[in-house]
């Protein structure tokens, strides 16, 4: 249907409702011999009256009723449409899908959707767990979570977390059989267990900072995985170094599971992000999720 032949509807039954042009008109915003012509022209086109029309009143032919009889379902339907839509800019509910990878499903967002879910529990979470640069505009994401200088420039970007620091580790039982390194060029004498990022399948590349500015270093070892956590177990069996996050690790090194080495070389580097394509018009669900998260930074966790 064209947008003409719709206003035609919409006046018709806005003269049925009112049972008056002045009383429509004055509600449409348009004056009533305006009116009174688009009434005109659905008729004609139609090719039936549709309005028994005197001086003094303004009433529905029998093909007039049927037609309201008619539309009037349709057009509450379709007001019920907007109106629904409306209010999911409004009413924190609906999915929101998420972009972002292992380490900040495990080190940011997993520790708090217990809470968000209890806060919002209209909006329904869809996440994907992704360590490549995924483009979330054309894959459909409303947002992602990055590390700070993974970031696309043109993205509005909401700081997570504070900046981290790579912690390398491994277990006394590897120590008790090879020197502890206190040198990236040491790393070319141990077993370095290494992530494989998935997107790309290149291999991390583990980076230092020292006297002489950046480093990264191309490391070799018994194992290849593309799981944090794997990397994680098999250091504390003994089976070599890891070049992880110092959080994600900082339990196991209280406990003395595993050993920190050559700290002097990790320096920070830029936390996680959580980044989205515009300011205008967020959708309710991530608003909500943004709000949530600005929260839970900005004071303790209960």
């Amino acid at each position: 249907m064209r947008g003409p032949e719709f206003a035609e509807l919409t006046a018709f039954m806005a003269v049925v409702q009112d049972r008056s042009f002045r009383g429509a008109a004055r509600r449409l915003g348009v004056t009533a011999s305006s009116l009174s012509r688009t009434i005109n022209r659905l008729e004609a086109r139609l090719g039936m009256r549709l309005l028994n029309r005197t001086t003094r009143s303004v009433s529905p032919t029998e093909a007039g009723v049927s037609l309201h009889a008619r539309l009037a379902p349709v057009l509450a339907s379709l007001d019920d449409a907007v109106k629904e839509t409306a209010a999911l800019q409004d009413s924190p509910a609906g999915t929101l899908r998420l972009n972002l990878p292992k380490l900040a499903a495990d080190l940011v967002l997993m520790p708090l959707l217990a809470r968000f879910r209890q806060a919002h529990p209209l909006i329904r979470l869809d996440l994907m767990i992704d360590d490549g640069l995924s483009d979330i505009v054309a894959d459909g994401y409303d947002a992602g979570i990055r590390i700070g200088r993974r970031l696309a420039k043109d993205m509005v970007a909401l700081r997570l977390t504070d900046d981290y620091r790579i912690a390398v580790a491994g277990s006394p039982e590897y120590f008790a059989e090879h020197p502890m390194p206190s040198a990236p060029e040491d790393l070319r004498t141990h077993a370095c267990l290494n992530y494989r990022w998935a997107g790309s399948g290149a291999l991390y590349r583990w980076h230092f900072d020292g006297p002489d500015g950046p480093l990264d270093v191309d490391v070799d070892g018994p194992l290849v995985v593309n799981d944090t956590h794997l990397l994680r177990e098999a250091a504390k069996d003994g089976m070599g170094l890891v070049c992880l996050p110092e959080t994600f690790l900082a339990s196991d090194i209280e406990s003395g599971a595993l050993i920190r080495v050559m700290d002097a070389w990790c320096k920070p580097f830029p936390g996680f992000y959580l980044y989205h394509p515009s300011r205008q018009r967020t959708p309710a669900a991530l608003r909500a999720m943004i709000d949530f998260l600005q929260a839970q930074r900005a004071g303790p966790r209960p």
